[in-house]
């Protein structure tokens, strides 16, 4: 039987297909009313943007490592939506309604989460027992998006890539890496120089922001 991988709603579709090009994300979040707070270590920072959309980041403070990305936008009668994650462990933000009513996963699913280093996108699905062999981890260039497959049809799931869909550049074989050990797979997708120029303008930005401590009154956006 094939373990139906739960897939988390693809971000790119809440920005809209328009986001093409690196110059195009970063006018975006230009236009986004911005307020940030330093809190726990972290650099908590919320989008507002003009067509009604959120989006929440956190950055470590002394790496400027990205933990968190996530977003919402409003709901079919006018409300406010539920958070969908792009980086960072889904299980932190599992809905509350499930836990009382007694919905909760089981702790032995498969879990994909996403958490990047500098050079690559880097993707940890844990509660994956088959050897490193058994994985096949492909490039689907037509439909922008990650397969991971397994011999033994146990486990299937495709992703895409958001931020590559952002900086409007191919998908490409060559950039994904896998390895295996103590029941996780580890997909690494190594990120090309537009991107990594794209990070560095974002960071460049929000080091703009003023942002306040815990326990301040909340910063004025931006």
């Amino acid at each position: 039987m094939v373990t139906a991988a739960r897939s988390f709603p693809k971000p790119q579709s809440a920005l809209g297909s328009n986001m093409a090009s690196p110059n195009d994300w970063l006018s975006y979040l230009q236009s986004a009313e911005k307020t940030a707070l330093v809190q726990d270590g972290k650099k908590k920072v919320h989008f507002k943007f003009p067509d009604g959309k959120e989006m929440a980041e956190e950055y470590d403070v002394k790496t400027n490592d990205l933990l968190l990305r996530k977003w919402r936008k409003k709901g079919t009668l006018g409300g406010a939506g539920t958070w969908e994650i792009e980086v960072g462990d889904p299980q932190v933000f599992r809905p509350a309604a499930m836990e009382t009513q007694g919905m909760v996963e089981s702790s032995s699913n498969p879990i994909f989460t996403r958490r990047d280093t500098k050079k690559a996108f880097m993707w940890r699905i844990r509660n994956l027992p088959y050897p490193v062999e058994t994985y096949n981890i492909t490039v689907d260039t037509d439909n922008r998006c990650v397969i991971v497959r397994t011999t033994n049809k146990k486990y299937y799931k495709k992703f895409p890539i958001p931020d590559m869909d952002r900086a409007g550049l191919p998908l490409e074989q060559r950039a994904v890496n896998y390895a295996h050990a103590n029941n996780t797979l580890v997909i690494t997708y190594e990120k090309p120089a537009v991107v990594l120029e794209m990070e560095r303008q974002v960071l460049q930005e929000l080091k703009k922001l003023k942002a306040s401590r815990d326990g301040d009154v909340e910063c004025n956006p931006s």
